[in-house]
């Protein structure tokens, strides 16, 4: 079951890493944004950090419309944007923003040579950054005696679901994410297991981190 077709993958927050090549300073930074003014927001804020630098070259893709945008700032066309825009696509990210600054240091790159410090850069940042893998799920409040939990939670691995809190009082309670399309045969087996005393509180679909 491929990501593509059920999910997506971005990153959490914000990350940066930098590299020196021929004494030109390259700082990759990127940003989980979710809009097309959040992505102009970020690269806003990075060209106001770095106002000094030769070059803020970008480039982002969103969920929303299926957009991609890219930008060289200024070096030769394709030498800087699309290597970046590459990395992004190849990483498999959506709902993300790379900006590269560029210090130039004195010596050319070249064309072949700007390339590979664009992609190198941006390649260090999203290496740099937290990866989320992001599916349609339901959140589920389970409610269960002792004598069922090791049965329920043995068949957890079976569905992958991704467990966000346990609390053991007089029962035992789960708090977990179950993706959509496994959540009707997941309750089913969970009731089968216990011979429906298992409680099942099924709260709104959502988006959540199953990485």
């Amino acid at each position: 079951m491929s990501i593509a077709e059920n999910g997506y993958s971005t990153i959490n927050g914000c990350a940066e890493a930098s590299f020196t090549e021929r004494k030109s300073e390259f700082i990759g930074h990127i940003a989980h944004v979710t809009s097309n003014d959040e992505a102009v927001g970020f690269i806003n804020d990075i060209r106001a950090l770095h106002r000094k630098a030769t070059h803020n070259v970008y480039a982002y893709i969103l969920r929303d419309g299926c957009t991609s945008r890219y930008s060289d700032d200024g070096e030769p066309q394709g030498t800087a944007g699309v290597p970046v825009l590459d990395v992004l696509t190849k990483a498999g990210l959506t709902d993300v923003c790379c900006v590269v600054t560029r210090y130039f240091g004195g010596i050319l790159l070249g064309g072949g040579g700007l390339v590979r410090a664009y992609s190198h850069s941006a390649k260090i940042a999203v290496d740099a950054a937290e990866k989320l893998v992001m599916y349609k799920c339901f959140p589920l409040c389970l409610t269960t005696d002792y004598n069922f939990y090791g049965k329920i939670s043995y068949i957890f691995p079976e569905f992958d679901v991704k467990i966000e809190d346990t609390t053991f009082a007089e029962n035992v309670s789960v708090k977990l994410l179950v993706r959509s399309e496994l959540a009707d045969s997941f309750c089913r087996k969970l009731n089968d297991l216990t011979g429906g005393s298992i409680g099942i509180v099924r709260s709104d679909e959502r988006f959540g981190n199953f990485a």
